[in-house]
């Protein structure tokens, strides 16, 4: 029998599989539903040669030296910044919006009135989140943050998240700011980089461990039951006395005994094509034009040489668990509704004392690949 089973293979388990195999030498057991490790970091060579992110791009930036260090024993680095830059009014401009795009949408002397301005209130090098920047009183920028929300923002988010911006957590809105500065990286962090050989081979340099057993392509549920009156588990029908550690969905562990929560999905239109390369950057969004969110062109980010491109169009949905065209859930969505219906779940779960929730199913919380290697590292330490 194992002392841990960890229900999930992406950061989250692959992080606390590899800590507890390796420091504390015990026995652990991955499952996941998919066929592969790796959740949705999973990174793998399409019919043509070219690796590509089978669920969007996943681009790593950190100001977290402990992390960075820590991937760094799998993998090495090939050094990447990103860029993205958005349709408006028929020219590319960088986004999040910048003093660069300001000059590019605007005529001279307005933009060089507004850029005054707002360095004169919030200083340079400064990220002012939008609906903030909303707030102010004053008419030209006004005038500024109204523009930026209509061009930009607005109809991006209702197509991301099927909601208008107002009823959708600050967590969520906050993540999009104004930039009061002439930086185009979409990332300021200290660390931006990606992993040289793809994200899967470091999936597997993790958890190809003596200690580490795999069970892929199987849904917990069908191998591990909890009695929520006794707290007792069972694998494969057997007692299980050691930790469970689950980085899926909340509900689904606790069989939607509160509700359901929501979630967003996305579908994703991926297209080779016989050129050399596509577009000018990595991705390219498009918040008022067509049905799609952004297009990805995977070898600016990878660097590869090799003739032809793919790219991938998104298409933001609702998530549907009976769908298996709709049933990956990205997104945990945020309103104070879910948000109670999420503290039901956690207080339950308090109960138990042998599990262990970690990761944005599990908690139900936005995280960053940073972050979450950052959250695994840490419950390592609070549990051992």
């Amino acid at each position: 029998m194992f002392d841990t089973i960890i229900v999930g293979a992406g950061f989250a388990g692959a992080v606390l599989a590899e800590r507890l195999a390796t420091q504390k030498q015990q026995r652990i057991l991955v499952i996941d539903k998919r066929q592969h490790i790796g959740g949705n970091c999973y990174d793998c060579f399409d019919d043509h040669g070219v690796l590509i992110h089978q669920y969007g791009p996943h681009l790593f930036h950190t100001d977290n030296k402990k992390v960075f260090d820590y991937l760094g024993q799998f993998t090495e680095w090939l050094t990447y910044q990103h860029e993205v830059l958005a349709l408006i009014d028929g020219q590319k401009v960088p986004v999040p919006f910048n003093l660069n795009s300001l000059h590019s949408l605007l005529p001279k002397s307005l933009a060089e009135s507004l850029e005054l301005k707002l360095i004169e209130r919030f200083g340079y090098g400064v990220k002012v989140p939008i609906l903030e920047l909303r707030e102010i009183d004053d008419k030209e920028l006004k005038f500024l943050a109204d523009f930026i929300y209509e061009k930009i923002f607005v109809n991006y988010t209702a197509k991301q998240w099927g909601k208008k911006p107002e009823d959708i957590s600050a967590e969520v809105t906050g993540r999009v700011p104004v930039h009061i500065s002439r930086d185009n990286r979409y990332f300021q962090d200290k660390y931006q980089a990606i992993p040289a050989q793809g994200y899967t081979q470091v999936f597997q340099k993790m958890l190809n461990q003596r200690n580490i057993s795999l069970m892929l392509n199987t849904d917990f549920k069908d191998v591990f039951k909890l009695d929520f009156d006794t707290g007792k588990m069972q694998f494969m029908q057997s007692e299980f006395k050691g930790q469970l550690i689950f980085t899926g969905l909340i509900d689904e562990l606790f069989a939607s005994r509160f509700g359901e929560l929501p979630y967003r999905s996305l579908a994703f239109n991926f297209e080779h094509l016989p050129i050399e390369q596509f577009q000018q950057k990595t991705t390219i969004n498009y918040p008022n034009d067509y049905d799609f969110t952004r297009i990805t062109e995977f070898k600016h980010i990878t660097q590869q040489i090799t003739p032809g491109t793919t790219i991938v169009k998104e298409f933001p949905q609702d998530f549907d668990r009976n769908d298996p065209n709709k049933n990956i859930p990205y997104y945990p969505i945020f309103t104070d509704e879910n948000k109670q219906k999420l503290d039901r779940y956690l207080d339950f779960a308090k109960q138990f004392e042998n599990i262990t929730l970690v990761g944005r199913l599990a908690e139900n919380r936005y995280y960053d690949m940073d972050d979450i290697v950052a959250r695994a590292l840490q419950v390592f330490d609070e549990i051992t």
